[in-house]
């Protein structure tokens, strides 16, 4: 799948829409992020799920840095996933470098690849960071197709990251 056939543009905008009308009178941190991240995969899913990407979903930690053991699946589309998962895996990579992680074809991981669909063949991971530049979380896009991810990708996804106030 070409990276400029995805829709980046359009997800950003109905991102910024839906937080104007779900976020108004939200004063718990916590609360918020629930309801953010809910409206991130609401904005993505539906325009992603047919360029390419096989499944999206938020994990976030069990406990706070430094202090963080696993991560727990939070809002996600179409169907459950692995929960609770270890920092071994390209997410716990992804969460602990505080770097995105592409992963052309997720075969080339070995016993460091969580599997949570066998028909998985490539992965983008973006951590989520707070204020203070610490992870809280991870963003993570599987694909069917090897190679569905580039560095674009992963660029687009931190601007949509910060566009929903899910990282700085």
């Amino acid at each position: 799948m070409p990276v400029s056939a995805r829709p980046w543009k359009e997800i950003q905008a109905h991102i910024q829409e839906q937080i104007l009308k779900q976020c108004v009178d939200v004063v718990d941190p916590e609360q918020e992020r629930q309801i953010l991240m809910k409206v991130f995969i609401a904005a993505t899913w539906p325009r992603l799920k047919d360029h390419g990407v096989s499944w999206i979903g938020f994990y976030q930690a069990d406990l706070p840095t430094p202090h963080t053991t696993s991560m727990l699946l939070a809002a996600r589309e179409p169907k459950a996933a692995c929960s609770p998962i270890g920092l071994h895996g390209v997410c716990g990579n992804s969460f602990t470098s505080g770097k995105p992680i592409v992963v052309r074809d997720v075969t080339q991981l070995g016993d460091n690849y969580i599997a949570c669909d066998p028909r998985d063949k490539s992965e983008l991971v973006v951590p989520c960071l707070d204020r203070a530049g610490n992870p809280w979380g991870v963003i993570d896009l599987d694909s069917f197709e090897v190679g569905s991810f580039d560095a674009t990708d992963a660029l687009n996804v931190q601007i949509l990251l910060k566009v929903a106030r899910l990282s700085k």
